[in-house]
């Protein structure tokens, strides 16, 4: 009787059934091991950035790169980037230091998991503004269209109004900056709000009165403020005469280990997405001494060279205002085109080459092209700007000159003569349509450059200084599209340039211009 179908053995069922146990147990501790050195070696080289050209701002962008689980750094040196990078100054001691505790704690896993959660929803809404900036920059009519109850961007001076706008409402809509609040005044969270350096001070103080960007909850600001006053140091840190920056320097270094100890923001991207401000001609050099600062971080400054370490890609040109009584009353405004008697004018000391060019050509030697190394006491130096065509603005040592903003103030038309100076807000502004750029190697010819410009193209370009004005007002409290929000916007323009988290790498190419 032939054996039931119950009863037969499948081939190797008994005999080799305890081997295939084991090599079953075998594979499964071997692709454990396997996994185990692949945790740690991604979490070894967890953090890697590019750099890619092509961006929203027309510059080459940064792009931050993460993959793997996050940590904290230690860093000694500044990752390797352009001869532009600091080769003096004191080095930013190491972040993060001591050994790693080799032993798993259950709550900071937890803790890092809601971190990269939050860090993603804030990256999906960066996503999402890119999308909308990009989309208003394919339609082709540039005149804005959305709906806006205070001012709708239109005309030359910008170089695309709907998408400017557009990403202007996209910033309304979902930007937040946390304020640290480490640091006492006056080196921290204060600022002059008076003379040559008002905008730093009223940058810093419009920030900590405001509640449509600010926000007290850090895992949710796109942007982290380091609320520090270089004019302020150099006030009470810095010796008269001694040529000594190491005081300003180490305590802008110290500040930084202590957010980047204190706060896990700063490790997480290096300082990519932390902000700080300075009109001071020292702001530049003095974050050197903070090396990931200085190369990773958000720059706004007055002194935007890029002989001076200014980088286009991630800082902000911030615009130098001279208030002498803190107010803008009784400066802004002037004549009609028509009415403008002088051709061109300046005043000024021999600060820099550009200077000595500009006077040793011009200086009291043409009566429309008025230099002068010291005006005379009968001439007032606003009247010689409200009532001049061209106001001339030669860089002085480090750049930096209020000279641009007092000539937009007078609705008198700019002349940059500089190398290398990026102006204010460029990114948004088309400066060209409103200003005359005139190279260093041109200074003897202003006045045929200047003569060249009919009747016709100056009452336009006058015009458009006058347009363009309101970007540049300092109001308090400010107003939507005065000179706070228009810094606030190009600081989140390197924001959107800018991203954390993503596996692709891949910056944001879309340009204002399109």
């Amino acid at each position: 009787m032939p054996p039931s179908s119950s009863s037969k053995k499948l081939p190797f069922s008994s005999s080799f059934r305890p081997y295939s146990l084991f090599l079953v147990i075998l594979f499964v501790v071997l692709l454990a091991v396997i996994l185990v050195i692949v945790c740690t070696l991604g979490d070894a080289s967890s953090f890697q950035w590019t750099r890619r050209h092509g961006s929203l701002l027309g510059f080459a962008s940064t792009t931050l790169t993460f993959s793997g689980t996050s940590q904290v750094f230690a860093v000694a040196d500044p990752p390797p980037t352009s001869s532009l990078n600091p080769q003096i100054g004191e080095r930013q001691e190491g972040i993060g230091k001591g050994k790693v505790s080799e032993k798993i704690n259950a709550t900071s896993a937890t803790n890092e998991v809601k971190r990269h959660s939050r860090l993603e929803k804030i990256e999906a809404t960066l996503a999402r503004a890119r999308l909308a900036i990009k989309e208003a920059g394919r339609v082709q009519n540039k005149t804005s269209t959305y709906d806006d109850p205070d001012y709708v961007p239109r005309g030359p001076i910008y170089r695309n109004a709907k998408v400017f706008h557009r990403s202007y409402l996209e910033m309304e809509r979902i930007f937040k900056i946390y304020v640290y609040e480490e640091g006492e005044q006056p080196l921290f969270n204060d600022g002059p709000c008076k003379s040559v350096y008002a905008t730093e001070g009223r940058f810093i103080h419009e920030l900590a009165m405001d509640n449509y960007y600010r926000t007290s909850d850090p895992n949710q600001a796109h942007v982290y403020f380091l609320p520090y006053s270089v004019v302020a140091m150099v006030r009470y840190l810095y010796v008269p005469d001694s040529h000594d920056m190491s005081p300003i320097g180490r305590t802008i270094a110290d500040y930084v280990n202590v957010i980047a100890n204190k706060h896990p923001y700063w490790n997480r991207s290096l300082g990519a997405d932390h902000v700080m401000v300075s009109c001071h001609d020292w702001g530049p050099y003095s974050s050197s001494y903070a090396p990931f600062l200085y190369n990773m971080s958000i720059r706004a400054l007055c002194n935007a060279n890029t002989s001076e370490g200014f980088i286009p890609s991630k800082d902000v040109s911030f615009p130098e205002v001279q208030l002498k009584s803190g107010e803008i009353k009784g400066i802004l405004g002037g004549p009609s085109a028509s009415s403008r008697h002088i051709l061109a004018f300046f005043a000024g000391g021999r600060h820099g080459h550009i200077r000595h060019l500009l006077l040793e050509h011009w200086k009291e030697k043409d009566k429309d092209v008025l230099v002068y190394e010291q005006l005379p006491k009968h001439l007032s130096y606003d009247s010689m700007f409200q009532n001049s065509k061209f106001c001339l603005c030669p860089s002085g040592y480090e750049v930096a000159t209020a000279r641009v903003m007092d000539a937009i103030y007078a609705e008198c038309v700019p002349v940059l003569i500089s190398d290398g100076f990026v102006p204010p807000f460029s990114d948004v502004l088309n400066w060209k349509s409103f200003s005359v750029q005139v190279e260093v190697k041109d200074i003897p010819n202003i006045k045929g450059i200047l003569n060249s410009i009919s009747q016709k193209q100056y009452i336009s370009l006058q015009r458009r200084v006058k347009q363009v004005q309101r970007h540049f007002v300092v109001n308090g409290p400010s107003k939507r599209f005065d000179i706070f929000h228009m810094t606030v916007h190009s600081i989140w323009l390197r924001r959107l340039n800018l991203r954390l988290g993503s596996p692709s790498g891949k910056a944001f190419d879309g340009n204002m211009s399109k």
